[in-house]
């Protein structure tokens, strides 16, 4: 296989003298690896590790790289409303009502006849405010994916900065990369998370936190060898 390696112009502007960048990047195996020679350490989260060689293409690379920012900050939002609300409820506040709030059954309450009742207020989410929801964020993201908004001018869709970065935390190109590294890291981990979180509701029947406080309670009893057994 013949591998195409980036511009090497865009490979300096990027490597902003963020540790995480360059050659002296940390690395999947540290002094073992061996990155191809298409991951320079140019873009945040790039550990030298394609053993499939599926970003051998720049066009690929650059789709997928895309992909995994998006699904990665959709995931930390997601991980985030998977277990607050049934941490308040741990706490003594229910943010649902009287039907708990487990995450896979949000979605159904908020399409109810009463929608959501937030903190004992009735119907402060009802049906028609998820219609609107979805509208908008279609809006923001389809004004994301063109990089082009009203008034804004959109230099990377990826990292528009400007308005969209109102604590003018990219100020310093070392600090935001650092910035884009932890993103791409947390948002692999989010990934991972959710992903978890989706099969243990299909296999439990319960939710995160259910599931945290029955294996501490019984951490013989209660773990993945119990529903592995019912499985076999």
């Amino acid at each position: 296989m013949e591998y195409t390696s980036f511009p090497p112009q865009a490979a300096k502007k990027s490597a902003s003298g963020s540790k995480f960048a360059g050659a002296g990047r940390p690395t999947y195996l540290g002094p073992f690896t061996a990155p191809p020679p298409y991951l320079t350490g140019e873009y945040p989260g790039d550990y030298g590790w394609d053993s499939a060689g599926i970003s051998a293409d720049p066009e690929t690379f650059a789709r997928m790289r895309e992909t995994e920012v998006m699904h990665g900050r959709w995931a930390l939002l997601g991980a985030l409303g998977c277990l607050t609300p049934e941490e308040h409820i741990r706490h003594g506040t229910d943010f649902f009502g009287s039907e708990g709030a487990v995450w896979f059954k949000a979605q159904s309450q908020i399409l109810s006849a009463d929608g959501i009742n937030y903190l004992g207020t009735h119907n402060v989410l009802p049906a028609e405010t998820t219609w609107f929801m979805l509208a908008l964020l279609g809006q923001a993201e389809a004004f994301r994916a063109a990089g082009a908004a009203p008034g804004v001018d959109v230099a990377d869709k990826l990292y528009p900065g400007g308005p969209f970065d109102p604590l003018n935390l990219g100020s310093d190109p070392e600090t935001l990369f650092d910035l884009k590294v932890k993103e791409v890291k947390h948002g692999r981990l989010a990934m991972v998370s959710c992903a978890g979180f989706f099969v243990q509701a299909i296999v439990t029947k319960e939710s995160p936190m259910v599931n945290l406080d029955a294996h501490l309670a019984d951490p013989q009893g209660a773990n993945v060898f119990k529903y592995a057994a019912g499985f076999a």
